[in-house]
């Protein structure tokens, strides 16, 4: 879990720093600076695409947003960031729904991707934090620009890290047979297809509820596991 732990407090950390040089920042400037991390965010997203299987994709994509959508996951997010704008106003320096775009975008960047995954699995099975030491200092240099420019949303991130890698260290004996490279890989392509989607809302240009395309994640694995057998 050492490794866990040290990813989360990079990400609190960094994100701390970002809002410290967000309040000085000037709106012009973060504007700027949010087009420039939208830009990165569609090259990350297209890059995990690549390779990826199509069908597997459409198997995890589709019905994991009819879960989603049904079960209201992008509304309870909302609801959520409007609770915690009310307490951290001042701090997040934004609207609810800036406070909520931060922590899904920040979670989606830091939780998916086969340094996440198989970095944790090393931690719990081998004691080796190596993969996670170095994707602490990837994510703290992430997660200032991102909280500069989209908030303390980003900084919650932090716990999402902790819940989910931390699960995967914690469980590693159970979890390893199931989270084969090819379940990986289909996990980071469906992971990349939500993060192209935050890119296109954070440049205006769409209104996706990337929210409700999260349960798409947990079926990826099962996705690849059906196309492997057909």
């Amino acid at each position: 879990m050492l490794g866990v732990l040290v990813n989360a407090l990079a990400i609190t950390a960094g994100s701390a720093l970002g809002l410290l040089l967000r309040r000085g920042m000037p709106e012009k400037l973060r504007e700027g600076i949010m087009q420039a991390l939208a830009l990165c965010v569609l090259a990350i997203g297209i890059a995990g695409l690549t390779g990826t299987d199509s069908m597997a994709l459409i198997l995890a994509l589709v019905p994991g947003t009819a879960l989603g959508t049904a079960l209201g996951i992008d509304a309870a997010v909302k609801r959520l960031g409007e609770g915690l704008d009310r307490r951290a106003r001042s701090a997040s320096n934004g609207g609810a729904g800036a406070l909520g775009e931060g922590f899904v975008t920040a979670t989606l960047l830091f939780c998916v991707g086969a340094m996440a995954v198989t970095g944790s699995l090393r931690s719990g099975l081998e004691g080796d934090h190596s993969i996670l030491f170095a994707k602490s200092a990837l994510d703290f240099v992430s997660s200032v620009l991102l909280a500069g420019a989209l908030g303390i949303g980003v900084m919650l991130s932090a716990l999402s890290v902790l819940a989910f890698q931390g699960l995967i260290a914690l469980l590693a004996g159970l979890v390893a047979p199931l989270l084969t490279g090819q379940s990986i890989a289909a996990i980071s392509g469906a992971g990349s297809a939500l993060i192209l989607a935050l890119g296109l809302n954070m440049l205006g240009l769409t209104r996706i509820k990337v929210a409700d395309m999260l349960p798409a994640l947990a079926l990826a694995p099962f996705a690849a596991a059906l196309m492997k057998l057909l």
